[in-house]
């Protein structure tokens, strides 16, 4: 769930129509004007006994992946793990708060008791029943990526038979501000890959999957067919928020995952990129996607839809990613309209029908992390150390 739906239907409904919907931000008050993608239908908390608003999002998320896989909670009766990726939910940054504090030496406690008791994962996991091993995961924007991939460690070694697993992130004035004083926050709707691309647009929502162990011989209700082949993740440590130039960590991590995967890379159909429309990080990724699987690659950035949702991006773009291979086509790449000469990559312009069984997701993130989850219909006898989907 996101702004370009509150589930998978209305979401493939906005792909169709390939419209997007950014707008000023109404959850905080500031004089920056750059636009957001907010979830409106989404009520700000206005007590401490409401759950953080990271924690709604995800709930949401959660119950349509249960709903689709016919569980009821609670799950006590099955070993079902949780692990979840956040970045805004990590942080303790009630303004109010430290404002309070500085101005009279103290401040009322709410704030740190609802942050207390909003570890996302313990959160959901709580929610649903899960007793099994449950983890939050922060590692800047490729955490909903990362959390899935620490999932499937978790089904091939045994620790669990389904894990709840993916990410949530909220719009917050703290990364708003920060992201403005970086200087690659667009003033107008984003363009991944465009050649008149200024910067990101920030957005909010929750991408979460069902993973379920090859091992435990029952299929969930309605997505049998899709594996969840491969996983890893690199980090470049070349700088605290710029991407490596010759983009290493990045071709590693997909070479990997792919090998993990036993995939080729002409076997993929179709990336679904990072794509944050800043200009480097669009530059770097469009050069490695080039050199791994060729410059005619079937590549859209679900960004211009979504906006970047940092610790959610990589849970939400899994999931974008193993709908389209089901559904049998890729929306186009909102946004993108001016091919960019360094860029030897061409991200997809109108909704295209797909013709393959395997599938890429990139997630790139502060710090140097790059992470990359491959997906694949299943066609045959399940694989060793696949995730059903």
């Amino acid at each position: 769930m996101s702004a370009a739906g509150l589930d998978v239907p209305s979401t493939l409904r906005t792909f169709q129509a390939g419209s997007r919907s950014p707008g000023r931000v109404s959850l905080f008050e500031t004089t920056l004007g750059s636009p957001v993608f907010e979830v409106t239908e989404i009520a700000v908390p206005e007590s401490p006994s409401t759950p953080m608003r990271t924690v709604q999002l995800a709930l949401v998320a959660v119950n349509e992946a249960l709903e689709l896989a016919g569980l009821r909670p609670p799950l006590a009766s099955r070993r079902v793990g949780v692990c979840l990726g956040t970045s805004v939910a990590c942080q303790l940054n009630d303004v109010d708060f430290y404002a309070g504090f500085k101005k009279h030496g103290s401040a009322p406690m709410t704030s740190v008791k609802r942050f207390l008791r909003g570890n996302l994962a313990e959160t959901v996991a709580a929610a649903v029943g899960a007793d099994g091993p449950c983890l939050t995961v922060a590692n800047a924007c490729s955490s909903g990526a990362d959390a899935i991939g620490v999932a499937l460690s978790w089904l091939r070694n045994g620790v669990c038979d389904i894990a709840i697993a993916g990410g949530a992130d909220e719009l917050n004035r703290i990364p708003f501000c920060g992201f403005n004083s970086l200087g690659i926050m667009s003033p107008e709707p984003c363009r991944p890959f465009d050649r008149e691309r200024q910067g990101l647009n920030l957005g909010e929502g929750a991408g979460i999957l069902l993973l379920e162990s090859d091992r435990n011989g029952r299929d969930l209700a309605r997505m049998s067919g899709l594996l969840l082949a491969g996983y890893s993740t690199f980090a470049d440590a070349y700088h605290l928020t710029a991407p490596r130039p010759d983009g290493s960590g990045l071709e590693k991590s997909i070479r990997d995952a792919l090998a993990r995967a036993s995939v080729d890379p002409g076997d993929v159909c179709f990336v679904n990129a990072h794509g944050t429309a800043t200009r480097d990080n669009d530059k770097v990724e469009g050069e490695v996607l080039a050199r791994v699987f060729g410059p005619d690659i079937d590549v859209i950035s679900t960004k211009g839809y979504t906006g970047h949702t940092l610790g959610a991006a990589g849970g939400i773009e899994a999931v974008f990613t193993a709908v389209a291979l089901e559904e049998g086509w890729i929306p186009a790449s909102a946004g993108f309209e001016r091919p960019d000469e360094e860029i030897p990559i061409r991200p997809v312009t109108r909704k295209k029908d797909i013709a393959g069984s395997c599938a890429v997701s990139t997630s790139l993130a502060f710090g140097g992390n790059n992470s990359t989850l491959v997906f694949r219909m299943q066609t045959n006898a399940w694989g060793q150390g696949e995730g059903r989907a």
